[in-house]
């Protein structure tokens, strides 16, 4: 019921489906395969969680598949997105903040609450030297994290900010370094963890 209410907050007019277990929703994606979003529990009874994500992300790779789940750990969380999850919710997120990270992913983002990977007692001076690295950035490479964090496309970015495909690239590679990402997944956690998905950050 709570998901339901934010969904409809989203669109009233959305049509929701509801699976009863993991098997439901994979025969009901494979029926209805214009789905704007999957919001899958990883303890959905059926199949696994992860299972299931995987075989929905390999049958329709073109529907966003969020993970919802009590759990808020990092390593289930990184484990979830690099299975191909487009988000991960905690279950406890307060509403208004669960509308905004799933208007987010249905725009084309990938979602991950700040602060939920955690962060080991001793990360204190890695998490400071990314920060100093970070502030290195030029104002253009700020303007790239931030539409990154928001999920954009390279050839996007180089709509929004009319610059050449090339630049945005070299100012991709330039970020990933900074954060010490390997990947824009990654680099967009990291980004949120220093609080930099804010623009007056």
């Amino acid at each position: 019921m709570g998901l339901r209410a934010v969904l409809r907050a989203i669109d009233e007019d959305a049509e929701l489906l509801e699976a009863a277990d993991g098997g439901e929703a994979l025969r009901l994606a494979a029926q209805h395969p214009d789905l704007d979003l999957v919001l899958l529990d990883l303890e959905m009874p059926g199949v696994d969680g992860r299972t299931g994500l995987r075989r929905l992300r390999a049958a329709h790779p073109e529907i966003p598949v969020v993970i919802v789940s009590a759990a808020a750990d990092g390593a289930q969380m990184r484990a979830s997105l690099d299975a191909g999850a487009s988000g991960y919710v905690p279950k406890g997120m307060p509403a208004a903040e669960m509308r905004a990270a799933l208007q987010l992913v249905l725009a084309g983002g990938v979602y991950v609450p700040r602060g939920a990977l955690g962060a080991p007692p001793d990360a204190a001076k890695s998490h400071e030297a990314r920060r100093r690295r970070v502030a290195g950035l030029t104002p253009r490479q700020r303007d790239v994290l931030l539409l990154v964090v928001r999920g954009l496309t390279n050839r996007e970015i180089c709509g929004v900010l009319a610059i050449a495909e090339g630049t945005v690239k070299a100012h991709v590679a330039a970020i990933l370094d900074a954060l010490g990402a390997s990947n824009r997944t990654e680099a967009a956690m990291l980004a949120r963890e220093l609080g930099l998905d804010d623009p007056a950050a």
